[in-house]
């Protein structure tokens, strides 16, 4: 075969082999694969943050008769819607106090109106003040014993058995009141000693806070703005003073 048609056959097989592939590793390949996926925007890890729950609003329960219910005041001027009132000027959450008293009630008449109004809530305090219109009708002093204590436990039953959130206020002496100076303001006088005594005592049986305001009440005596128009009970001035004495306690009580 000549020489020229060997080199003719070489070049031809030359020019029908395929082109070889440069070999790739399977990083270049991924790598390859990843750029033509978008990068995902990153995202924070923001968990949802739990709902502040809203503190609850404290709660009041007043049981008593005239000087609870406020006779011959406004509302805003009884004691218990002076105490709140206080309160929350002082940052307390509270709110409006409820009342179970009327002019004239005596303990019987009380325990009456709590089994009418069949009270279901617990309260945050709670108060009693009871026993004047026992003293003036001149009921057995063995009943205000009796009946002053199934008050005190429905009033600690109503805090929820908690006694450290009740309080009993003192029976205010009438006697200096020209009402009472009508009568026999001596008299008077002694026998509200004695409820007290008795109110007092029960109170301490039960570890339950007791405000002695009789003291502030018989200072009308020469303080006739201690005493309201009706010439009998206190006046708003005096609610004030009471107030004065009960709110550094009903503050401690309320925010725990």
């Amino acid at each position: 075969m000549k020489l020229s048609t060997l080199i003719l056959v070489f070049l031809l097989f030359s020019f029908c082999e395929p082109p070889e592939e440069p070999t790739k590793s399977l990083e270049s390949e991924y790598e390859d694969l990843t750029d033509t996926i978008p990068e995902e925007s990153h995202v924070q890890d923001n968990p949802m943050k739990e709902p502040e729950v809203p503190s609850k609003q404290k709660t009041f329960l007043a049981l008593g008769d005239s000087y609870t219910i406020g006779e011959a005041v406004d509302e805003d001027q009884r004691w218990p819607v002076q105490l709140v009132t206080k309160l929350l000027n002082d940052s307390v959450k509270i709110d409006a106090p409820t009342i179970i008293a009327r002019t004239g009630w005596t303990t019987n008449e009380l325990l009456a109106a709590i089994a009418l109004e069949n009270v279901v809530d617990t309260f945050d305090i709670v108060s009693l003040l009871i026993g004047v219109n026992n003293q003036y009708r001149g009921y057995p002093i063995d009943q205000q014993k009796r009946e002053f204590d199934k008050l005190l436990q429905q009033a600690i039953s109503f805090a929820g058995g908690d006694t450290s959130r009740v309080f009993v206020v003192s029976i205010p002496d009438y006697s200096v009141t020209p009402f009472g100076q009508s009568g026999n303001p001596e008299k008077t006088a002694r026998e509200i000693d004695l409820y007290n005594s008795i109110n007092d005592s029960i109170a301490d049986l039960y570890q339950v806070q007791y405000f002695d305001i009789t003291p502030i009440s018989r200072e009308a005596a020469s303080n006739p703005d201690l005493i309201a128009s009706d010439g009998l009970h206190p006046s708003e001035e005096m609610y004030r003073r009471w107030v004065e004495l009960m709110f550094s306690w009903s503050k401690s009580i309320l925010s725990q």
